[in-house]
């Protein structure tokens, strides 16, 4: 018997593991349920997480977003009865956020909106597992999530004025609670 190393055992556990979660043997909320949740937790934030996203949508490239929403809850309906079935490999799924309000990169400022908004993502079944097809919406991340996404930031910052602008920004976040 061959010895397979530990590295490759792993490798060929996870990809069985990503298939499968794909499948269109699987209801379709699997994969919005692991987007939603990747993307509460900022996978969507910078270029090299964003890759984790990959085997669930259908675009290749995210756009540059000027604004984050920040979120204190999603939903995924698990009832197929609200879904929005086009045929049997292609479903709608409205995903309801709790939304707190939006961070603006371009100025560093959070202005609390809060509201309940829905998105219906369009699920479709592509060479075999679940893809979203769309919308592209941008960032839906979790307050706390942000929070530390902006103190991070302020930890990096070498510019005492931007530093600032941070401080202020992650103050306003943690009101938003």
């Amino acid at each position: 018997m061959p010895c397979v190393p530990l590295a490759t055992t792993v490798l060929l556990l996870a990809a069985s593991a990503l298939a499968q979660t794909g499948s269109i043997s699987h209801p379709p909320t699997d994969i919005v349920k692991r987007y939603v949740v990747l993307d509460q937790k900022g996978a969507r934030l910078d270029a090299m997480s964003f890759e984790t996203l990959a085997p669930y949508i259908d675009w290749r490239q995210e756009p540059a977003w000027g604004r984050v929403v920040v979120i204190q809850e999603a939903t995924v309906p698990e009832d197929h009865r609200q879904w929005e079935i086009i045929d049997k490999l292609e479903v709608i799924i409205p995903v309801t956020y709790r939304v707190l309000g939006s961070v603006y990169l371009e100025t560093a400022v959070f202005v609390p909106e809060e509201a309940v908004e829905e998105v219906r993502f369009r699920v479709k079944a592509v060479h075999g597992t679940w893809r979203i097809i769309e919308p592209v919406i941008p960032p839906h991340v979790g307050l706390k999530r942000m929070v530390n996404f902006v103190r991070e930031a302020q930890r990096q910052e070498t510019d005492q004025e931007k530093r600032s602008t941070l401080v202020a920004l992650e103050a306003s976040l943690r009101k938003a609670k």
